[in-house]
């Protein structure tokens, strides 16, 4: 596993064994950049993120990678959380990013406490805990967490979809590649009809 692109380019990450810890395939990664990014590179510029239920931190390493100012790290595994510290450290990052070891519901309330306001949010629960999904989606929904023009992105099987609204998250887009699919939500300005 490797950083893409970016200040930290080719760079190895470390993973761990194990399913609850499934980093998001390079390739998966890659495509969910370039889409966030949209053929311009300095749209992920001082822009800040959520990786809720991290496991290796890659997707928020490879934001900080790409110019994201800060990006909370959110994982319940204290092996995992570790994880994520090393490859910080590994890559010299020092700053622009804080780790929290806690279930996703009580740091988004740490997080919203804090005045967090996140342009991006990626969200990976292990996939045995399809429920994570809608709680998740539905927290986040209803939380200030997420800007206005921010987007939410649930990466999943493909067997499995964690729906399509989750007032006023919508899912905008949906992206297949290979068993993974990414779902990319962000806000209504209004009510439909």
């Amino acid at each position: 596993m490797r950083v893409i692109a970016g200040k930290y380019r080719s760079r190895l990450l470390r993973s761990m064994r194990g399913m609850d810890v499934r980093p998001t395939a390079d390739r998966l990664r890659e495509t969910l950049f370039n889409v966030l990014t949209a053929g311009n590179p300095a749209a992920l510029e001082a822009t800040v993120w959520l990786d809720l239920y991290a496991g290796t931190g890659a997707v928020g390493i490879e934001a900080l990678s790409r110019g994201a100012a800060s990006v909370h790290f959110v994982e319940s595994t204290p092996a995992a959380a570790r994880l994520i510290r090393d490859n910080c450290a590994s890559l010299g990052i020092e700053t622009g990013f804080e780790v929290l070891k806690d279930d996703v519901p009580r740091a988004l309330q740490q997080l919203q406490g804090k005045g967090v306001w996140a342009d991006f949010v990626f969200l990976d629960p292990p996939y045995r805990m399809q429920d994570a999904y809608g709680k998740t989606l539905g927290a986040l929904a209803q939380s200030q967490l997420v800007k206005p023009k921010g987007v939410v992105v649930a990466e999943h099987e493909k067997k499995y979809d964690p729906g399509e609204d989750f007032w006023p998250l919508f899912r905008y887009r949906k992206l297949v590649q290979g068993d993974a699919v990414l779902s990319f939500y962000r806000r209504r300005v209004s009510r439909p009809g």
